[in-house]
């Protein structure tokens, strides 16, 4: 053997060896696959290699090639030991193989739904009306039984209260706790606004509420913050409602906020009607006594009139308020009570049983009026030397003495006074709290809220007729064309025309629910429209995008009732069209026959003049933030977010809370990631 072919460990590594006769001939006797196969047409003409071939390798049985078959070499990587996913799973399902390294190891492979927790859960019951949902939506149907309202006033002046009170009467939940003796702030749905007991967001509700003769009216109220920072929900509001109820603390008088609420209801040519709220402050806080009580209520009315008339001046139209003429309500939500002049008129009729006409006697328990008990008229001067006012013998007095007995008289004296109003109240409830006690009983005497209904359903148009001034005002196009009278007359089978206003997010926090009125035709699920943005125009229809209406809802704060379809002069709740809004949008039907334009974008009091600016603590998390300043500027109506020349991401809002509350909602909400300003 030689050495020179072999290296030092015995490996073979001369010339190529040829092949022996033993392979040829076992090559020979078994061929290949590929040999054996039949011959291909391209290849069997005559001088071809096939031609050429013996006839014995030519003419091979099935069963030798079969054999062939499983003796042939296969890889290891074409080897197949499982069935594929196809095969056990079907062709309809779709496998993937996902390595761990693709993605980090917090993240899971499926994700679970992402719930935040950002808003107030609802008690068990606290859904249940005492009407039911095809009863709303009866009513709903009727444009002259619906009243939209928004409620606008100054910080800390009792609105969310005051919906509290009406909720009520008119849910199956108590929203006063015994027990923490506080409000559970029904329209409050955010965590933070029960922390902090501030209203951030503008809260809708749809109630059944009964005047005073027993007819029941749609009432849609909204519920806006007081705070001056948060003015930009309370102008989304206002674009929907057909009038402005001002509520005004008794104590307190008229504020900035208040001022600034006249002057925007009177600037969207809203009627205007007054709650002065908080009464019992001048009894319990202040201990005024009835005298100095109606001086300083009277006070309060002539500043809002003295407002009102100074801002009706640009606009035209005054619109006085006089508790005589119904459009003054008089209440304190804290204690479950209101009325008007009017409605206290008929609790007279009702406890002593006298017939007589009691809107005439309203008409005479406001001013300098006094009642001379000897002839029983009214007088404009005092019969005696000392004689209090109308409104303070028949109104004030009688109030006070309710409170005083309640608060410091014994059980025995109060019930006496009690039976003379005509209410009965257990031996249990006497044991109760100061509070819950008077809650109590000026519930039994003064009943449901048929005052404040009355002064909706007499001071504010019902949604058939306010249509046409509303829509004079918002509206951009021409006021002569066919979808402009649909319109003006709250038409359900006119083309559909929905101006939205607001988003309110789902509970992910992923995408938003828009939120608007129907001024014309009926919106149904499955419904396909268009939905023009801010800077449509039918010159320029960039800003329009095609969307199918998913979902509708009557919103009712912190629950949803689901409906098929909302016919005009309804609020609804629209899922599936929010894609393309940023602040405000018009949905119509597609395919118009005329020009479609949309309704005018909202109109400020005031302007985003605090700038922040925010960065990712992770810059790998930036276009996380992003798309959270983009959820930011749909969520909040006045926020404007923007990228500068150096390349930072700009806040601008209106103050401090403003701001505070996007950063909370940009960290905790939309974005989840840490951001430093």
């Amino acid at each position: 053997m030689d050495d020179s072919l072999y290296d030092e460990f015995g490996n073979y590594i001369g010339p190529e060896l040829a092949d022996s006769d033993a392979d040829d001939s076992d090559a020979a006797a078994s061929p290949s696959p590929s040999q054996s196969r039949s011959p291909s047409p391209a290849r069997s003409p005559s001088g071809s290699p096939n031609s050429r071939r013996p006839a014995a390798l030519m003419d091979v049985d099935d069963d030798d090639y079969a054999d062939a078959a499983q003796n042939a070499v296969v890889l290891a990587e074409d080897k197949k030991y499982y069935p594929t996913a196809e095969e056990v799973y079907g062709p309809g399902v779709e496998a993937l193989v996902m390595d761990e390294d693709e993605q980090a190891l917090e993240k899971p492979i499926v994700a679970p739904p992402r719930v935040v927790k950002f808003e107030v859960g609802t008690r068990a019951g606290a859904t249940s009306t005492y009407a039911s949902t095809d009863f709303i939506l009866g009513l709903a149907s009727n444009p002259l039984l619906v009243r939209n309202v928004a409620l606008v006033g100054h910080l800390q002046h009792g609105k969310t209260v005051f919906m509290d009170m009406l909720v009520e009467q008119t849910h199956e939940v108590d929203t006063f706790d015994s027990e923490g003796e506080r409000h559970i702030r029904f329209t409050d749905t955010r965590v933070d606004e029960q922390e902090r007991r501030v209203s951030i967001k503008a809260v809708p509700m749809s109630l059944v509420l009964e005047s005073g003769n027993g007819k029941s009216y749609l009432c849609n109220i909204m519920d806006t913050p007081g705070h001056v920072n948060f003015s930009d929900e309370m102008t989304a509001a206002l674009r929907l409602a057909d009038g402005a109820v001002l509520v005004v603390d008794a104590a307190e008088g008229v504020m900035v906020n208040t001022e600034r609420a006249i002057r925007h209801a009177i600037q969207e040519r809203l009627p205007i009607v007054v709650v002065i709220n908080k009464v019992d402050r001048l009894i319990t806080e202040l201990k005024l006594p009835p005298n100095d009580a109606y001086f300083k209520l009277r006070h309060t009315l002539d500043t809002i009139n003295d407002l009102i008339s100074s801002c009706s001046t640009t606009v035209g139209g005054t619109q006085l308020v006089d508790p005589a003429a119904g459009n003054v309500c008089f209440a304190s939500g804290s204690a479950g009570w209101s009325f008007t002049l009017q409605s206290f008129a008929h609790l007279y009729l009702k406890i002593h049983g006298i017939q007589f006409d009691h809107e005439k006697f309203a008409s005479r328990l406001w001013g300098d009026l006094y009642y001379d008990h000897n002839s029983r008229t009214f007088k404009k001067k005092p019969p005696a030397a000392g004689a209090n006012r109308s409104f303070i013998e028949f109104i004030l007095e009688p109030l006070y003495k309710i409170y005083s007995q309640v608060v410091g008289e014994q059980q025995k004296i109060l019930e006496i006074t009690l039976a003379d109003l005509g209410v009965t109240l257990s031996n249990a409830a006497y044991k109760l709290n100061v509070r819950p006690l008077l809650r109590l009983a000026c519930r039994s005497i003064f009943g449901t809220a048929t005052g404040f209904t009355d002064m909706l359903v007499k001071n504010i148009p019902n949604v058939k007729d306010g249509a046409a001034r509303k829509i004079e005002h918002i509206y951009t196009g021409q006021q002569d064309s066919s979808i402009v009278d649909a319109m003006k007359k709250c038409d359900s089978h006119g083309p559909l025309m929905v101006n939205v206003t607001k988003l309110y997010p789902k509970p992910d926090c992923s995408v938003f629910d828009a939120f608007g009125r129907v001024y014309s035709g009926t919106i149904q699920t499955g419904q396909t429209v268009w939905v023009l943005g801010e800077g449509y125009s039918p010159d320029d229809e960039e800003d329009m995008t095609v969307k199918e209406v998913t979902k509708l809802w009557v919103y009712q704060a912190r629950y949803r009732v689901p409906i098929s379809n909302a016919p005009a002069g309804s609020w609804v709740l629209i899922e599936g069209v929010d894609a393309s809004i940023m602040k405000t949008a018009t949905i119509c039907p597609m395919n118009m026959d005329e020009d479609v334009y949309i309704f005018r974008p909202l109109r400020f009091n005031t302007l985003p003049v605090v700038k922040i600016a925010a960065e990712p603590l992770n810059p790998s998390e930036l276009p996380k933030m992003v798309e959270g300043l983009r959820k930011i500027s749909k969520s909040y109506p006045l926020a404007i977010t923007k990228v500068e020349e150096s390349g930072e991401h700009t806040i601008l809002g209106t103050g401090e809370l403003y701001l505070d509350s996007i950063m909370k909602d940009l960290r905790e909400l939309y974005s989840e990631v840490e951001v430093k300003v």
